[in-house]
């Protein structure tokens, strides 16, 4: 898209769309909370109050009436109110794609650490699913928080592509490149449950949105292997663990919930009591529509 201010060769539109950017971007987590009654039925000003931070921020922390209500109908409902319909089916979600995050030790979870207590470093939702399944919206929602930690840090992706692409433009161009990030195969008791994924870590919609897959993990991520992408990746890394003024951090209360086009984020560990942290999350193909 020539005229994208995300095209390397376009350096106007960049500007304008950065300067616009950086004057309206919230530097305050307070300034993403909306205060709602029933979130399965907004009102038209909690509708619009919430885009409006989606707009600026690409995300939004509604806090509604709803309590530790544990109905599914509360993240589903939500998310339609946006836009939000095409959910994923992924592995280790119930069968109406609504996950159900709490600590589970069954065989089919006990692996993963989204369904432990354990820390999870800085990602996007869904790095792992093919370039057709990318995951656009994430909206999460807290019946029960934890009894101690089970924070989140929250970073605007295009935050960080002003940050990266102000320091070095050949950064955001290897970290476009098809082969730059490669999550091996998923393979258990010898049998491949998913193939290896390859992708960029930053891509344009044909919406002309910008998209943002990443992991921080360590282990079982392939990078490409050339100085450019090696020196984007360890660039990008530092600038995840700095802190900066768009880098929000707060626990999700019961009733509360975040709304989001797949924005960074991460997770304390934490320790429960005798009511257990659950979290719904619900993935979705689609974006927010109106942002």
């Amino acid at each position: 898209m020539s005229n994208s201010p995300f095209n390397l060769h376009n350096d106007t539109a960049y500007q304008h769309w950065r300067e616009a950017k950086l004057t309206s971007a919230p530097t305050d987590l307070n300034a993403l909370i909306v205060e709602i009654g029933d979130p399965r039925q907004l009102t038209a000003s909690e509708h619009a109050a919430i885009l409006e931070r989606c707009r600026l921020a690409n995300m939004a922390i509604y806090v509604s009436t709803s309590g530790d209500d544990s109905s599914k109908e509360i993240p589903i409902v939500m998310g339609a109110h946006f836009g939000l319909h095409q959910l994923d089916h992924n592995a280790g979600a119930d069968e109406d794609a609504i996950t159900s995050l709490t600590v589970q030790t069954d065989a089919a979870h006990e692996n993963y650490i989204p369904y432990s207590n354990r820390p999870i470093d800085w990602h996007t939702d869904g790095y792992y699913n093919a370039p057709k399944r990318q995951i656009n919206g994430l909206l999460l929602h807290c019946v029960h928080p934890a009894a101690d930690g089970g924070e989140n840090a929250l970073l605007d992706h295009e935050i960080t592509y002003i940050q990266i692409r102000d320091h070095n433009p050949e950064f955001i161009h290897a970290l476009m490149q098809p082969n730059c990030m490669t999550i091996p195969a998923n393979e258990i008791n010898g049998v491949i449950v998913r193939p290896a994924v390859s992708g960029p870590v930053f891509s344009i919609q044909t919406n002309g949105a910008l998209h943002m897959c990443y992991t921080n993990r360590a282990r079982n991520i392939i990078w490409h292997d050339d100085p450019l992408t090696t020196a984007a990746v360890t660039y990008l890394k530092i600038l995840l663990r700095t802190d900066s003024p768009w880098h929000f951090l707060g626990k999700l209360q019961a009733g509360w919930g975040l709304i989001s086009n797949n924005v960074l984020h991460t997770r304390t560990g934490f320790t429960d009591d005798a009511h257990p942290r659950l979290l719904y999350r619900a993935r979705y193909y689609d974006r927010i529509v109106g942002c």
